[in-house]
This record gives structure tokens, sequence and C-alpha cells, in this order.
């Protein structure tokens, strides 16, 4: 039986039922969520991944208290029902398509019950599509909003409600990516270099974000501004933006930033770090798409200022930054870096050599 709850709704995109996503294997669907306080404090993340014709989806769940990274873990069998956004102790809730979202934590000591509310229309991002040699490694979409939140976070029977001015960003993105089981044949990928700077200012929302060869050549950027409350034509953007981040010593992490974008200049002063390992991103167990049979849940507690920087699951990071804008603008946002292999900007020369 391939009928699912997707198939009474006006969504579908081929002849097929919606448990079928074409012929690839590497199909993904998923969603990402970050917020924080207005100094950068009370940091957590979310994700929640479908993988239907790995017929497995899994979730995460983390939240920062002092040193500490809190991670909650999930997997399960799909079932081949991609209408289903539970995971074991995480489920998502779309109470407005394209504005305001739920998600609900229940398990291993933490739980949450939080909102989000968009400032603006998402921006859709330019098409990701990135081959090695003959294979197309990645080819996906991604809608991207900030916005908002309210709610509360427990962890060890310790609550605590989000501050006022509480913000942060989501994304939905959907397509191919590498995920599940290594690919024996794959070869590898020997270079990846990523930037995405989702930030929230007073009254309007900045988000740039770089794909680069090891050279230092674009093959993906653009950066957009988005003011409060405006529709999908009330963007400005460009795809001339430059980044001028500098590792910080003995890592691969952005030490500080300069984003330019025509006239406008930002500046990023990191005042906290986030493991994207804690939402399975280069995770080597919690890794997306893994099987983990038909329910798995763990905790996983990262004392952060423990982790080896160049240990390839630590390279992937967001650092929570104070941004100065012209005028004496601020506000704060996100500045996520994962550089994998050679990259000469930064004078990364090997797989996981620091600055």
């Amino acid at each position: 039986m391939t009928l699912s709850k997707g198939d009474d709704f006006p969504i579908h995109q081929t002849p097929e039922p919606v448990a079928y996503s074409g012929t690839d294997r590497n199909f993904y669907d998923r969603y990402f969520f970050n917020g924080y306080a207005p100094d950068g404090s009370g940091f957590f993340a979310v994700a929640f991944g479908v993988y239907p014709h790995l017929d497995v989806c899994d979730a995460h769940f983390c939240a920062i208290r002092g040193d500490t990274q809190y991670c909650l873990h999930a997997s399960r069998k799909l079932a081949m029902e991609r209408m289903d956004l539970a995971c074991g102790p995480i489920r998502i809730e779309v109470i407005e398509p394209l504005k305001s979202l739920r998600v609900i934590v229940d398990g291993e000591g933490i739980s949450a019950d939080i909102t989000f509310t968009g400032r603006a229309f998402p921006i859709e991002e330019p098409r990701f599509v990135w081959r090695v040699g003959p294979r197309t490694v990645m080819d996906y979409t991604r809608l991207t909003q900030n916005g908002h939140y309210t709610g509360w976070i427990e962890i060890d029977g310790e609550r605590i409600d989000l501050a006022d001015g509480t913000t942060g960003t989501r994304d939905r993105s959907w397509g191919v990516r590498p995920i599940g089981a290594s690919d024996p044949q794959g070869g590898g990928i020997g270079q990846f270099f990523w930037q995405w700077t989702p930030v929230n200012l007073p009254s309007r929302s900045l988000f740039f974000h770089l794909n680069a060869h090891a050279d230092g050549t674009p093959w993906n950027t653009r950066a957009v501004i988005a003011p409060d409350g405006e529709g999908p034509g009330g963007f400005t953007e460009s795809e001339r933006a430059t980044m001028d981040a500098p590792a910080a010593q003995g890592t691969r992490w952005p030490g500080s930033g300069t984003l330019t974008i025509g006239e406008e200049r930002f500046t990023f002063e990191p005042v906290g770090r986030f493991q994207m390992r804690g939402l399975g991103y280069t995770s080597p167990k919690w890794g997306h798409g893994l099987d983990h049979g038909e329910l798995d849940i763990e905790r996983e507690d990262l004392d952060l200022a423990a982790l080896n920087p160049v240990q390839i699951d630590n390279l992937h990071v967001q650092m929570i930054c104070k941004v100065t804008g012209p005028d004496g603008e601020t506000g704060i946002g996100g500045f996520e870096q994962l550089a994998i292999g050679p990259y000469a900007p930064l004078g990364l020369t090997d797989i996981i050599d620091p600055a």
C-alpha cells in the first residue's frame, strides 16, 4: 500500500502517490529552527528530516545553558507516511503555512513548547546544484524566514520561559543531499565550504550565504535584506555581497566577520558557539537518514569547552554573533560555517588543518 495522508491534499508533483519522491534514494525533506534572546543567550535549535526512499525520519532538539549543549536525538521508521510530523519525543505543528509553526518536545529530561512567527514572507534561495565529476551531490531548494519566538524550555526540571524579544530563524529545504549510509562508490567529498548568516536586526532581516570552491570562487551565493512585514516582492537582493571572516586561531570556526552588501557594511562579533552535530550534521552516530530501527531515542550532553575544534564532527558550527550595521544599527544572528578540505581564502590546505 502506498497511499498516505498526503494523497488527500492537492500537493502532488508527479503522477505517483506522495510516498514516492522521484527515484533518487537521497531525496530528503527537512525543517530547521534556531532561536536566541536579544543578548545571544538561551540558544536553542531544532531539526526534523524525512527521507522517503530510506523510509526513515529523524529529529533533534538542542539547548545551550552555560557551557553545556543539551541534545535530544530521535529516529524512527517512516512507514511511508510523510505527513506525520512526530518522531518520538519531538513534534512539529504547522499553525499557518509560511508564517507560524510550533515545536513540542518531551523526553529524556528535556521538554519544550515554542512557537515561531515570521517577521516577513520567507525568502526562496537560489537552487543549490553541486556536482562532483558526473555525480549530483546536491540538488535542493530552501526557503528561509526570520521570526519571533514565544514559549519555554525545561531541562532536568528547570523550566525557563523564552525571554521577551527572542528571535531566530527557521528554514525548509527539500531535494537531494548525501543522507543515510555512505555510498561505497561515492568517492567521498574532498572539499566543501559553506557560510550562512541569518541576522535579526531591529526592523529588518539580513540573510547571506556562500558555497565556494577551494579557490574561493562561489558556486552559489546571495544576500537578501527583508524589511518586517514585507511580501515576496519587497526584498532587496544581491549576488555580489562579500564576507571577510578570518578563522579563530587553531580552528576552522569564524573568529569574526565583515559582510559588505553594496554600500552597507555589517560586522560580526561571536558571543557563543553551537555545534551542529547536535542536530545530526556530521554526527557519526546520528547523521541524517541513518537507520536506527523502529524507534531510537538518546540524550547527549556536550561540554562545549572540551570539544576538539579540528575533529571532523566538530567543524560545523553556528557562532551566535552580535551584529553591527550602518549608523550603529545592532542585532543578533547566527554565523554558520562548515569548511572541509582546502580553502585558499582562509589558508586551509588539508582536510581538517586549522587556521
